[in-house]
């Protein structure tokens, strides 16, 4: 007989961009669930610290460069039971784009109405405590 193990998925960082009001979020060409609309994401990769793993991502996929400011919390996704970790990153140059043309279909700087249309259910609560001081 011999043991099997459950080799646990990494997690995922999700870099939470705001500028001049704005959050940026990316369009999925895939619906993850009920999600097309979210915040630059991927996988940490070994050795990684989900700060990094969000500001290589936010590099890869919309061609952006960022650094991390501040972990927002960590929680196990309701719906998908991966583990998130939500980083507040700044704009440090460039200007988004569909970088990884694989992934993405579009990206979009969101007001808060806008943001409501995209994503229509509640933010973790420490990323919506993020919002009410910083989006329009």
């Amino acid at each position: 007989m011999t043991d099997e193990t459950t080799v646990e998925r990494p997690a995922i960082a999700a870099a939470v961009i705001v500028l001049n009001g704005r959050v940026l979020m990316v369009r999925r060409k895939e619906k993850e669930g009920q999600l097309s609309w979210q915040f630059p994401a991927g996988e940490v990769e070994t050795g990684e610290t989900g700060e990094a793993a969000a500001v290589r991502e936010t590099r890869e996929e919309v061609g952006l460069s960022v650094s991390a400011e501040e972990l927002l919390g960590e929680r196990i996704h309701p719906a998908t039971k991966r583990k998130m970790i939500y980083v507040a990153c700044r704009v440090v140059e460039g200007t988004p784009y569909v970088a990884d043309e694989d992934e993405l279909a579009e990206v979009d700087w969101c007001d808060r109405a806008k943001l409501s249309s995209y994503v229509p259910y509640p933010f973790f609560g420490p990323v919506e405590d993020y919002f009410k001081e910083r989006l329009v």
